[in-house]
């Protein structure tokens, strides 16, 4: 692992950009921004077209290493170039900013309240590439939508035990159980999410370091105890739907729980607006996160 690289994510203040989006949510981040499904034909000319998306965030003048830590790509952008460099390499060698690449191949059907993540096949050769590649760290999203035990025994230790794995291979693995916002027991979920991890945590060697990617929870400081933990190195949000008003006005509740926003980062944006426009509007979205994540 690179000191300098670590120290950077447990030390430095800002947030990470999630940046992942992937087949699924492609279309909808798309959309967001002002090109409908119906302007591209195919999935390459989708792929292309949010990759292009997503060079004019990174390249903006907005997008620092003074306010973001790391940002998470997806693997087709791990693949492709900015300013025929690398993605990871553009991140951290242009911009000081930490590669972090989204491993999980989606979600399986709803069992016992939770959606685990599908197989992921070939894992050992995608993070073979991904040392080429010069990325930090990955992240893999499971969901929670009812407060069933089972489920979330499963879908926690399904995350442990690929996270682990990814430790190994020398990565800083992020585990993201997701809860979702609108189940109507979301404050009990996240009570029994806390103790399974808690659980897993307390079971580990004290040389290994996960992260974690969590819905802020419904009562602030609610995850303070796994922050702090020496296993975890840190402990990021995710907006889950959230506007950005209202996930920084969470976030802010939540000391040192930082943002890993997607939608609510890119919320604004259009591929209409000038650079002037982007860059401006930019540059709110990400000021405002990050205030909220060093509160």
């Amino acid at each position: 692992m690179d000191l300098i690289k670590f120290e950077r994510m447990k030390n430095d203040k800002g947030f990470i950009a999630a940046l992942d989006q992937s087949g699924g949510s492609t279309p909808k981040a798309l959309a967001s921004y002002g090109i409908p499904k119906d302007t591209y034909n195919s999935d390459d000319e989708m792929f292309q077209l949010v990759h292009e998306m997503r060079t004019r965030i990174i390249k903006s003048p907005a997008f620092t290493k003074d306010r973001i830590l790391a940002a998470i790509l997806f693997e087709k952008t791990m693949d492709m170039k900015i300013d025929d460099v690398y993605s990871a390499d553009f991140l951290w060698d242009n911009k000081g900013i930490l590669p972090i690449l989204k491993v999980d191949k989606g979600l399986m059907d709803l069992e016992n309240g939770v959606q685990l993540m599908k197989p992921i096949p070939g894992l050992e050769d995608l993070l073979s590439r991904a040392k080429e590649r010069h990325i930090f760290g990955t992240k893999m999203r499971s969901v929670i939508k009812e407060n069933n035990k089972v489920g979330i025994k499963a879908i926690v230790a399904q995350q442990f035990e690929i996270g682990l794995k990814i430790f190994s291979a020398d990565f800083i693995p992020i585990l993201e159980p997701e809860v979702d916002i609108n189940a109507p027991d979301k404050k009990e979920i996240e009570q029994t999410l806390k103790e399974e991890i808690l659980s897993q945590l307390n079971k580990l060697d004290k040389n290994i370091t996960l992260m974690f990617k969590l819905t802020i929870p419904d009562s602030d400081n609610f995850y303070a105890e796994i922050i702090e933990h020496p296993n975890v190195l840190r402990v990021v949000a995710l907006s889950g739907g959230y506007s950005r008003e209202l996930s920084n006005e969470k976030l802010a509740k939540n000391p040192k729980l930082i943002a890993s926003f997607s939608r609510a980062l890119t919320e604004g944006l259009s591929k209409k607006q000038s650079d002037e426009e982007f860059n401006n509007m930019l540059d709110e979205s990400i000021q405002s996160i990050y205030e909220a994540s060093i509160k």
